[in-house]
């Protein structure tokens, strides 16, 4: 199944996306409810849009898709070795794979709202080397019985209702800043994140498992139609429940919440290749760019990159008196 919201005109539609039509989900129903309910329940819905009475298609073509879920939280995780190896050369100066990051697939949280639409252009903050991550990323799903805390990686399987594609968009000059302080990424990375086209539920990408658990499905992104990155999915560090199950651990996961895989090596985002390369090449996201990330079992999205948006002067800090007394 692949589920979607869309904008036809002034109104919001969420539904299933069924050969080359959007058909709405039944009595109103939202994604963020059939999330809430479960894959199992999804399928019923399935069954009961698509009865003899039949469902009320509309053209996929003559509407607008929107981000497939409005997620209370954004976790995006670095679980790919090839990634490090590359951003490490360019931040580092040399290639390294800290010992630490073989202990747990690390994560950070980002802003759940400034998610983008598949085809919504990224507005970046004022940046010399704007950077695009391709990301697989899974949504959430509800499991009976279950409250999405302290999950191993067999108990949090069930929690992945389904995948999207994912583009953390990534502002590097900023990002080296905040990273210096040993605290962040934020403002380098807070401005915009786009997730499409659709959900497609865990049950069509168990064909693509690979014996360990993995997703062999191919990635790649391109920029103005230049093949920039490819990689499998499949050559992350952790299998995706192992990944669900960190981030719930002495937390919780709940329905909408989206986990991002990382940054697939290969050419996955240009920070990598900078490193590689010892230099801008390619060169930084320009303004009027156009970047096109495919996965396969997915589908693709599309994003130009907008005008920069200016913010208000920020004041450095002041130093002052440390006293201790007034």
């Amino acid at each position: 199944m692949r589920i979607a919201r869309w904008r036809d005109g002034d109104t919001i539609g969420e539904g299933f996306v069924e050969g080359s039509d959007v058909v709405s989900f039944p009595h109103g129903r939202t994604v963020a409810a059939v999330l809430a309910e479960g894959l199992d329940a999804a399928r019923a819905l399935h069954t009961e849009t698509f009865g003899p009475s039949g469902a009320r298609r509309r053209p996929l073509a003559d509407v607008d898709l929107l981000a497939p879920v409005v997620p209370p939280s954004v976790r995006d995780f670095v679980t790919f070795e090839e990634h490090v190896e590359g951003v490490s050369a360019g931040v580092e100066g040399k290639s390294d794979v800290p010992a630490e990051w073989y202990g747990a697939p690390t994560f950070y949280f980002t802003n759940p709202h400034t998610i983008l639409a598949p085809s919504e252009p990224v507005r970046p903050p004022e940046t010399e080397r704007l950077d695009f991550e391709l990301e697989l990323a899974v949504v959430i799903g509800a499991v009976p019985g279950s409250d999405g805390s302290n999950l191993d990686g067999t108990s949090a399987a069930p929690h992945i209702f389904g995948y999207t594609i994912m583009n953390d968009w990534s502002a590097r000059d900023l990002q080296a800043r905040e990273m210096k302080v040993r605290l962040g990424p934020c403002k380098g990375k807070d401005f915009g994140t786009t997730l499409g086209p659709w959900i497609v539920t865990a049950d069509e990408l168990e064909g693509y498992l690979d014996e360990d658990g993995f997703l062999a499905v191919h990635a790649e992104v391109r920029i103005n139609d230049e093949l920039i990155g490819e990689d499998l999915v499949s050559n992350m560090g952790w299998p995706f429940p192992e990944l669900v199950a960190y981030a719930s651990r002495n937390s919780r996961v709940m329905p909408g919440d989206v986990l991002g895989s990382g940054t697939v090596g290969n050419g996955g985002c240009l920070g990598e290749l900078w490193g590689r390369n010892r230099g801008l090449t390619p060169p930084p996201l320009q303004t009027g760019d156009v970047v096109r990330m495919a996965i396969e079992g997915i589908g693709e999205i599309e994003s130009v990159v907008g005008e920069q948006v200016a913010a208000p002067p920020l004041p450095s800090a002041r130093v002052r008196s440390r006293a201790r007394t007034r």
